[in-house]
C-alpha cells in the first residue's frame, strides 16, 4: 500500500507551555511531520524558503502587523498559514484570512480543531469565523477592523459576484455595496476587485471534510466559474 506524503509543518516560536503542547500534539499525528519548530518571527521567511513546508503555524502575537501575513503568503505561496493568537476578534480573523491565512485560531482552541485546521489548510481550504457583532473591539495595533456587513460582503466579492447580485442577496442598494467594496479595498490594501480575488483563492471543499473546525469555508472554484463572466 502506498504511503501518502506527510504534511510538513513549521512551527513559530511560542511560549514554552504552548510550544511543548503543539509539538506533542502534532507528533501524535502520523500524517504530520514537523520540519522546524521554535522559529522566531524574524527567521520565519528564511526557514520557509529552506524547508518549503506544507503548513506554517504562526504566532499572531509576534506579527508586527496583520498585513505581514500577506507578505509571507506572497513570498511562499505553496505554504499555507495557520495563525494562532490569543482571543482574536472575528473581525481580526476575517482580516487574517483575507490577507492569505488559511485559518485563524485562538490559542485556547481544542486540540482536535488545531489538527483539523492543519489538515484542511494542507488541502488548500481557507476558513473564517462568523461575522463579528457590531461594536466588537479590534485587535490592538491592527488595520481598521471590518464591520459585520463588510465581513458578509467580502466572500461574495472574492467569488467574483457583481454588485447587483450581492445587493439583491443582501436586500440593499447597489450603491451601498459599492461603498462596502471601496472600504474593503482600502482596509485590505488592494486597489481593485481583480486584485482582491487574486490575493486569496479559496479551494473547493473536499468530500467528507471534517466539521471539527466550526468556521465557514469561503467560496469554491465552482462558484468562481459561475460568476467570473458576470459584470461587476
Amino acid at each position: 500500500m502506498t504511503r501518502h506524503q506527510p504534511i510538513t509543518v513549521v512551527i513559530a516560536r511560542f511560549d514554552d507551555l504552548l510550544q511543548g503542547g503543539l509539538r506533542e500534539l502534532l507528533g501524535q499525528d502520523e500524517n504530520i511531520e514537523i520540519v522546524a519548530a521554535g522559529v522566531e518571527a524574524r527567521r520565519m521567511s528564511v526557514t520557509l524558503a529552506g524547508h518549503r513546508p506544507s503548513v506554517a503555524i504562526l504566532d499572531g502575537e509576534a506579527l508586527p502587523r496583520l498585513s505581514e501575513v500577506r507578505e509571507i503568503t506572497a513570498r511562499h505561496p505553496n505554504t499555507k498559514l495557520v495563525v494562532l493568537t490569543h482571543a482574536p476578534s472575528a473581525a481580526v480573523c476575517a482580516q487574517l484570512v483575507a490577507f492569505g491565512a488559511s485559518a485563524c485560531l485562538d490559542t485556547r482552541t481544542q486540540s482536535r480543531d488545531v489538527l483539523s485546521a492543519i489538515h484542511l489548510a494542507s488541502r488548500g481550504m481557507r476558513l473564517t469565523p462568523d461575522p463579528p457583532a457590531d461594536g466588537e473591539p479590534s485587535y490592538e495595533g491592527s488595520p481598521p477592523a471590518l464591520t459585520a456587513k463588510e465581513t458578509e460582503v467580502l466572500p461574495m466579492l472574492r467569488e467574483g459576484r457583481s454588485n447587483a447580485e450581492i445587493a439583491l442577496d443582501l436586500n440593499v442598494g447597489i450603491e451601498t455595496i459599492r461603498t462596502h467594496a471601496r472600504n474593503l479595498y482600502r482596509k485590505l490594501g488592494v486597489s481593485s476587485r481583480r486584485e482582491l480575488i487574486a490575493q486569496v483563492r479559496p479551494a473547493p471543499v473536499p468530500p467528507g471534510a471534517p466539521p471539527a473546525v466550526r468556521r465557514r469555508v469561503l467560496g469554491s472554484s465552482a462558484g468562481r466559474r459561475r460568476h467570473a463572466s458576470r459584470p461587476h
